[in-house]
């Protein structure tokens, strides 16, 4: 199988490094990722600069190119110009779960949902740790899954969302296809002042206010790895559906 691998954390994160490791056994891998870390950038796309391109070799691991644009951008720059056609593609391995209202945040996410823009299959894989992270377990899972997907009863192009628990594997109870929570975050904004007296702030989250177990929060908190089939059609077809049927004229 032909395998973009793409991410947020950048072309040198420890993530992208164990995918490529695992992947490239038995498939045609190929790396094409942020230069730097774009964390969060949703699905932004670079269109007032130009994109700046160059070869990256990880010593004897891999070697990729390194886009100074967006996750988004790399999969259109793979596709269009660098790599060309692929049966895959992979975004992560994220540092920190990308689950519920996250996952429009998620440059991680963003890059799969690109891949199934273009009509390509894509998955985003994310581990819940953000330090003293083992890559290893879920580079293994991805390889697993990827060998599963000629049987999994999905419309091609699709686009999975996966979430690995950060547990010894033989504490992980399974596996949920489950779908997105969409339960607020606890945010807030903490007021600072720096060196010169002015006023900056820093944003900030806790925890999910997420009860349904059938949720990727809920689930992934429970020790399970979650899948979500993700897409990106914004329509609320109900309010359509109810908008269309209260006949309403709009004088122009």
């Amino acid at each position: 199988m032909k395998i973009l691998l793409t991410n947020d954390d950048g072309i040198y994160a420890d993530g992208l490094c164990g995918l490529y490791f695992t992947l490239s056994e038995e498939h045609e891998v190929y790396i094409v990722a942020p230069e730097v870390e774009r964390s969060a950038v949703g699905h932004a796309i670079t269109i007032h600069y130009p994109l700046r391109v160059r070869e990256v070799r990880r010593g004897k691991y891999f070697w990729g190119y390194a886009v100074s644009g967006t996750p988004a951008d790399c999969v259109k720059l793979a596709i269009y110009e660098l790599i060309g056609p692929v049966d895959l593609v992979i975004s992560g391995i994220n540092r920190g779960a990308n689950v519920g209202i996250n996952v429009l945040y998620s440059g991680t996410v963003s890059a799969a949902t690109e891949a199934k823009i273009l009509g390509y299959n894509g998955i985003a894989v994310s581990i819940d740790a953000y330090e003293n992270i083992d890559y290893c377990f879920t580079a293994y899972f991805l390889g697993k899954l990827v060998k599963k997907l000629n049987n999994l009863s999905l419309l091609r192009p699709f686009c999975l969302n996966v979430n690995i628990p950060h547990l010894n594997p033989h504490q992980i109870k399974g596996v949920k296809f489950v779908r997105q929570s969409t339960a607020k975050l606890r945010e807030f904004f903490e007021k600072r002042l720096d060196l010169h007296g002015k006023i900056y702030y820093w944003q900030g989250a806790e925890e999910h206010t997420e009860t349904d177990e059938e949720t990727d929060v809920v689930a992934l908190k429970q020790g399970f790895i979650t899948i979500t089939p993700i897409q990106y059609d914004l329509t609320s077809y109900s309010g359509l559906t109810s908008l269309n049927s209260q006949k309403i004229s709009i004088d122009i």
